[in-house]
């Protein structure tokens, strides 16, 4: 939590943000309650604008695509709330890990084909509730083969494969992730990103 400053102010009284923090320290934040919260520390520290900012470990319980064994995968999320006089702005940002695939390696190889650990992340406004859950499916629809927290044989040749049926660079995965967003009614605005981690090359 941040504030900025009227001019004339030399600096901000930390303890407020604090005690702001412990009204609601009873219950869990929900995401509905962060825009109130970040115009109530804007409110009593007299600031022009408030910032407020929750980054996580978010875990989905997703089976196995063959055997359905159970397992937990882990997401990076954050929201970032600006609380200003004109109101609140509110994003939601989710990073999700996936497997690439690449389409010249493909092409040019006899058999086999190199594959990519990548981590995409897509930042969004939206106008109505958009879960956690749905903006991690849409990432990892967008890559070569989601990632699995358990597998046994028939999960992991079943990955392996599909990898190899959708051969994407980075920039492939970018482009279809933004018609994915651009299609849902839900999103105002995004910000998009995709890393693919070699590791055939020395460079991401």
């Amino acid at each position: 939590m941040y504030v900025g400053l009227p001019h004339k102010k030399k600096g901000t009284h930390i303890s407020r943000f604090l005690e702001e923090l412990n009204q609601h320290a009873s219950e869990p934040i929900s995401p509905e309650e962060i825009p109130a919260l970040t115009q109530a520390i804007r409110d009593r520290l007299e600031a022009e604008t408030a910032f407020f900012e929750a980054t996580f470990t978010y875990f989905i319980r997703k089976p196995a695509p063959v055997t359905g064994q159970p397992g937990l995968m882990d997401y990076e999320v954050r929201f970032q709330c600006t609380a200003t006089g004109a109101g609140s702005d509110m994003v939601l940002a989710v990073k999700a890990p996936a497997t690439s695939l690449c389409p010249c390696s493909k092409e040019i190889s006899s058999y086999g084909a190199h594959n990519q650990r990548c981590h995409i992340e897509a930042a969004v406004r939206t106008k109505s509730m958009l879960w956690i859950e749905d903006l991690a499916q849409m990432l990892e629809s967008a890559a070569s083969c989601p990632v699995f927290a358990v597998l046994k044989r028939p999960d992991e040749r079943w990955v392996t494969e599909r990898a190899y049926e959708q051969p994407k660079f980075v920039e492939d995965i970018i482009r279809d992730l933004a018609v994915t967003l651009e299609a849902e009614d839900r999103i105002v605005w995004y910000a998009i990103s995709s890393e693919n981690f070699e590791s055939i090359h020395s460079h991401n």
